[in-house]
């Protein structure tokens, strides 16, 4: 006699074994995220939020994703479960939603999407920080030095702690492009440390800071300054009222100027 859970098992894996090319380029992105919002997935596929979540809701009763609204009038979050990770062949951890960070993590998917879509230049690699935090983890298991985390070296871990900007792009110039979506205003010495690190670590060219405020531009401009390093780092003011649920707001100007300075084209390869 077959159970409720054996056969609740068979469907998941009859699922799975049928997964369309559009699924696969939904449960791809939603591995390098903590998670995604139903319309950032519209805009992924090229296609209607309706359609969307259709389409979601199908990989939801496979029980591949958990869609659900975090936020009362604001857009069904996806997350990507164990079942979908083995479904694209990642070895990553499940992510854990942290809601202090929601905003920030709805931001960076949207920076994301617009890297993808060409916004900062051609690019040859994109990767997240969630993809970083997750390659450092194994190389360390692994007793790997670690390949992607700049050392903090004036923290109070004494060089053992590291830092992972929110992306992370490589052009087809050859340029490595640190991305900061700065929603809140950080301590002096954090930020002081994390700008030590940047300055320390020769393989990031530049790093452009997305800041919400004055108090946070004024606050990694000055860190920048002290580091010695305010010809690599650039800041910009978003649209912060928009974040949770619209893309962020940029100007036409600051889309030029960044293609200016990482290379003009769209984006190419992504990892």
């Amino acid at each position: 006699i077959r159970t409720a859970r054996s056969l609740h098992l068979t469907v998941a894996r009859s699922s799975r074994s049928e997964l369309s090319a559009a699924d696969r380029a939904v449960l791809g992105p939603l591995a390098e995220h903590r998670f995604l919002t139903l319309t950032q997935v519209a805009l992924l596929l090229g296609v209607s939020d309706a359609s969307a979540a259709r389409r979601l809701a199908r990989l939801h009763d496979a029980r591949l994703i958990r869609l659900e609204r975090v936020f009362s009038g604001l857009p069904p979050a996806v997350q990507i479960r164990s079942a979908g990770l083995r479904a694209v062949g990642s070895t990553m951890r499940p992510p854990r939603r942290n809601l202090n960070e929601y905003r920030h993590d709805v931001g960076v998917a949207w920076l994301w999407l617009a890297a993808r879509s060409g916004r900062f230049g051609e690019l040859r690699t994109l990767v997240s920080d969630r993809r970083m935090r997750a390659d450092d983890g194994a190389a360390v298991a692994g007793g790997l030095e670690p390949a992607w985390g700049l050392r903090l070296w004036l923290s109070a871990a004494r060089g053992r702690e590291r830092h992972y900007p929110d992306l992370l792009m490589d052009t087809v110039n050859g340029h490595r492009v640190a991305v900061e979506l700065e929603l809140t205003v950080k301590s002096r010495s954090r930020m002081g440390a994390i700008m030590s690190a940047y300055a320390g670590d020769q393989r990031i060219d530049h790093v452009l800071y997305l800041v919400a405020g004055a108090q946070a531009a004024a606050n990694v401009s000055a860190a920048a300054r002290m580091a010695g390093i305010s010809a690599r780092v650039e800041v910009q003011r978003v649209a912060a009222n928009r974040i949770s649920g619209a893309e962020i707001g940029s100007s036409a100007a600051g889309s030029r100027r960044a293609r200016a300075r990482y290379g003009a084209g769209r984006t190419g390869v992504e990892r």
